[in-house]
């Protein structure tokens, strides 16, 4: 242990640690990395003056185009701006509100003379500080927007209605800004520089910024140069692709910038802070520079040097950029990791401040997880016959004797009063002693249980719940061979520790149980465990609300080991089902607010279990459903006694886990509910009848009759005249995205089960979609799934659809021809979910029409093998989208099997599409199977048929 003589080894490791920059560059020097080869050096740019650096922004200086802004927005109207401005802090929502609508108006209006006026404002002196705050956060909103199409409209307006010479002026009220001695000005003029920055520096209409903002920093005076560094921490950190790629470029600038804030010889220690969020946020773009040596070692002494500072947020933003480091350049460290950050980062371990000390422990997180990701990449690459391998450098196994006995005491350092979502040192450490233990495996046991068994006993809490922690943390690692007995020993004394006074080790004791049953759930033995284990578990469910998330969680991970094969009529469950439901039932019977944790985790206990029941357990789970309806139809007339926000939530939360443990009671009895199901169709429309607007219960709700539609198929029929107006009204709910999301969803589940008999619903169902699809709000964002539904609603109906055919063909061209922006990676995910499902929507369309209506698709087929062509060139096509490209392939074959468009089947890259599907490795069993099945179906083909329209 490292508690031995801990000042005498904290001083040797310092000295250690420093003694390796006695060679690299001093003070005198700093300015310019020292270099082995022809790489770019960091030199300091000639200062650029971009204006007076505080004189007050007379009238005259303003653009001469301010006659065009609305009265309140020119220099004959400065109160009336002043006014405006103000109006947007208030705290009265209505007089904020028509403020900010004034605003708008008035950018609409004159976008030019609207920033123009608002920068003018910002870098005003004479103006009071919260104005000038205001007019910050008015010009941010100009340029910011969570949607990527909104923030390429709102950059656009910039670069096409703002003239040169207003771009000018108001780029240089912003610059000048940064040196105010008002810091919110200065942050806002930071953010502004930044979103301009955002829209100029990929097209590289503003070349002069980065010398600008590096010269800031080597010759401004101190606001100036912290506002130039933040100003580079907000470009560095953006998210925007155009400009993250166009960066590289200056990497130079900006590393001379941020290194030479960054450095020892920086007295301001906020320039200096600055200077380190700047360079975390830059590493990224480096790359060039990390790869020579004189300059990375420049680099890596000068935030060595920030760990030692004194300052403990330049020691946080220290330590956090060597995590970045670590993460970015893992191949480049061997030499720095036995020179200085072993040591660097013990020492950071058992700092008095927590967020360095956080942040020390994730140095070693971030080590493991790249070693861990690093043995994983190069199995698969030799896997699959490969020779270039990552380096991999054993750090953490190396390291482990040391760090970890650091990392198990500082286990003991608990805050009892800690929130569950709070992360402080001790949860910091358990989290990296579980990446340790996934990364060195066995050879962190010995080193873990010689701690446990010194302190499991500790008549100090602390301690006990350090040792019962640490035990869980090595659950996922080692060999289960070598966990195995070590666990059967333990098991006892877990159980034995859900009776412990403390609270906090007993909540330890059963979140190390769940693990246990997660990860090596074949260390417990059924006959001789189980019975213990599910009453200890329930006696902490009920014991302490505290305890409900950890208990519920062991329980869960209880059912899932323990659940048998799937069908299997007994399980090593069943003996205990009665007993835990029993159990379950006692501890959800109290409604008051106090007791919502631990009832909400008990319903979620009760849906496992359920899930999980063998067949002999089935009567039980009828039986259930008995009691889940009385309490849920007990419910309805409480929406009358509701008198708070409290009150509501409450309610809410009880009908939500009533309606999911009815979801899970239909799901686990399937065609078993039928003699339940009039009793559950009636208490679930009065659930629906009874609820208020924007409650979260209908989507519960709706999910419980989609798995009774599911259940009763076509004998669902006679609730749907009821059910069909709660459906119609989710659907129009387009100001309630879930829900109406839940709805569409519902339409496929109704359709499916009814088959033909939803033909009487479907003319409202497709016009409830097709307004969804026009609306302003949410008709991107829904698209997939109802291109989805649309093919589920064919399938249900089949040549009922025809009516319905041209306009859904008009809906998927032109989702076809909808593609993905550069750089638009957020919207990755969601552009292959709608191609999925075009073709889910076309597959439908062609089952339905080949009974019968082949010809109506006939006007329609050229733009499905077009889709298909653009689907097979797509290198990123996911494995659905490319299993449902086989199935359509194949359906479109049968459905014209005289060869109508046997010259398009033959397409060459038809047969490579197939065939690349067949073989590729990566794909599932289910996948080459529909890829087989199609290439039999387009074998039938006859020779000679009519061509396709397509080239």
């Amino acid at each position: 242990m490292l508690r031995r003589d801990n000042h005498i080894y904290e001083n040797r490791l310092r000295d250690t640690v420093l003694i390796w920059f006695d060679h690299q560059p001093t003070a005198s020097n700093a300015t310019t990395l020292p270099t082995k080869t022809k790489s770019p050096t960091l030199i300091p740019h000639k200062i650029i003056q971009v204006g007076p650096q505080s004189s007050p922004i007379s009238p005259s200086a303003r653009p001469q185009n301010l006659e065009a802004v609305p009265r309140s927005f020119t220099s004959s109207g400065r109160m009336d701006v002043n006014h405006v401005l103000e109006s947007t802090l208030s705290p009265d929502a209505s007089t904020r509100h028509n403020a900010e609508q004034q605003l708008l108006q008035a950018a609409e209006l004159d976008f030019s003379a609207y920033v123009s006026t608002l920068a003018h404002e910002l870098a005003n002196e004479q103006a009071q500080p919260h104005i000038r705050s205001a007019a910050g956060i008015a010009l941010k909103n100009s340029f910011s927007a969570r949607e990527y199409t909104r923030l390429r409209d709102l950059q656009l307006r910039w670069r096409d209605r703002v003239a040169a010479d207003i771009k000018t002026s108001v780029k240089d009220l912003a610059l000048r800004t940064l040196a105010s001695k008002d810091s919110r000005a200065g942050q806002s003029a930071a953010q502004f520089v930044a979103s301009i920055a955002a829209i100029e520096i990929p097209r590289n209409q503003w070349p002069e910024l980065m010398p600008a903002l590096v010269a800031n920093v080597g010759e401004g005076g101190d606001h100036l140069k912290q506002y130039s560094l933040v100003t580079i921490g907000y470009i560095c950190e953006s998210e925007d692709t155009e400009l993250r790629d166009s960066l590289v470029q200056h990497s130079n600038a900006i590393l001379t910038a941020v290194v030479q804030g960054a450095r020892k010889e920086e007295t301001n220690l906020d320039v200096r802070y600055a200077a380190i969020v700047a360079l975390s946020d830059s590493l990224e773009f480096v790359r060039t520079n990390f790869d020579n040596e004189g300059e990375r070692n420049y680099i890596m002494q000068v935030i060595c040097e920030a760990t030692q500072s004194g300052e403990s947020r330049i020691e946080s933003g220290a330590y956090g950029c060597l995590n970045r480091i670590m993460a970015l350049y893992y191949d480049k460290m061997r030499f720095y990791m036995e020179k200085a950050l072993f040591g660097l980062t013990i020492l950071g371990m058992k700092n008095q401040e927590e967020d360095v000390a956080k942040l020390a422990i994730e140095f070693w997180c971030t080590v493991c997880e790249e070693e861990l990701a690093i043995e994983d990449d190069n199995a698969l690459t030799q896997a699959e016959g490969g020779t270039e391998l990552r380096p991999y450098f054993n750090f953490s196994r190396v390291a482990a004797r040391e760090v970890v006995p650091v990392l198990l005491e500082l286990l003991a350092q608990q805050d009892e009063d800690a929130a569950d979502e709070e992360y402080n040192i001790s949860r910091a450490a358990y989290q990296c002693l579980q990446l340790f233990a996934q990364a060195v495996g066995n050879e962190i046991v010995q080193t873990v249980l010689g701690f446990v068994e010194q302190n499991l006993r500790h008549g100090d809490w602390h301690w006990r719940d350090a040792a019962v922690s640490a035990f869980g943390a090595i659950m996922e690692g080692p060999d289960e061979k070598m966990l195995e007995p070590l666990i059967k020993q333990a098991l006892p004394v877990l159980i034995q520790m859900m009776g412990d006074d403390s609270v906090q080790v007993k909540d330890s004791a059963a979140y190390t149980l769940g693990r246990i049953c997660e990860n090596v759930s074949d260390s417990i033995d059924p006959q001789t465990h189980l019975a213990p284990l599910v009453r200890s578990l329930f006696a902490g469910l009920s014991s302490n609300p505290k305890m409900a998330g950890s208990c519920c969680w062991a329980l869960m991970n209880l059912a899932d080991r323990f659940a048998g094969d799937a069908g299997a009529n007994v399980n090593p469950l069943s003996g205990h089902f009665q007993d835990s439901i029993t159990h379950i039932l006692s501890v959800t019977e109290s409604p008051t607010e106090g007791d919502a944790q631990l009832r909400m985790a008990a319903y979620e206990v009760l849906n496992a279990f359920v899930t999980n029941a063998a067949n002999d357990s089935l009567p039980i789970i009828a039986k259930l459903s008995d009691v889940i309806l009385q309490r849920l139809e007990n419910t309805i007339p409480m929406q009358q006694q509701i008198v708070s926000v409290d009150d509501r939530n409450v309610l809410e939360e009880i009908q939500t886990s009533l309606s999911s443990g009815l979801l899970a009671i239909i799901q686990r009895l399937e065609r078993e509910i039928k003699p339940q199901a009039d009793r559950i169709m009636h208490v679930l429309l009065q659930v629906l009848n009874s609820v208020g607007a924007k409650s979260s219960v209908p989507d519960t709700v709706f999910a419980t009759v989609g798995a009774l539609a599911n259940a009763l198929e076509d004998e669902f029929v006679k609730y749907m005249d009821s059910f069909a107006p709660f459906l119609y009204n989710a659907l129009g709910s387009q100001e309630e995205p879930a829900l109406c999301a839940m709805a569409i969803g519902l339409v496929s589940d109704v359709t499916r089960s009814l088959g033909e008999m939803s033909q009487p619903y479907c003319d409202a169902f497709m016009n409830y979609l097709l307004q969804i699809l026009s609306g302003p709000s949410n008709g991107n964002q829904l698209r997939p799934a109802i291109l989805q539904c649309f093919g589920d609603m064919a399938q249900a109906i089949g040549p009922h659809f025809e009516k319905y055919l041209s306009v859904v063909a008009q809906v998927l061209n032109q989702s076809s021809a909808m593609t993905l922006s550069d750089g638009a990676f957020e919207m990755f995910d969601y552009f292959v979910s709608l191609r999925e499902g075009i073709l889910d929507a076309w597959d439908g369309a062609i089952l339905a029409m080949k009974q019968g209506k082949a010809n109506s698709l006939r006007p329609h087929v050229d733009s499905i093998f077009k889709f298909l062509q653009l689907v097979g060139q797509d290198p990123n096509r996911s494995e659905a989208l490319v299993r449902a490209a086989m199935g359509v392939i194949g359906d479109l074959a049968e459905a014209f099997p005289n060869g109508e468009y046997g010259e398009a089947f033959r397409s060459e890259w038809i047969g490579q599409l197939i065939r690349e599907v067949r073989s590729s490795p990566e794909y599932a069993p289910r996948t080459k199977d529909t890829a087989r099945w199609a290439r039999e179906q387009v074998k039938r083909q006859p020779m000679g048929g009519q061509a396709s329209q397509m080239s």
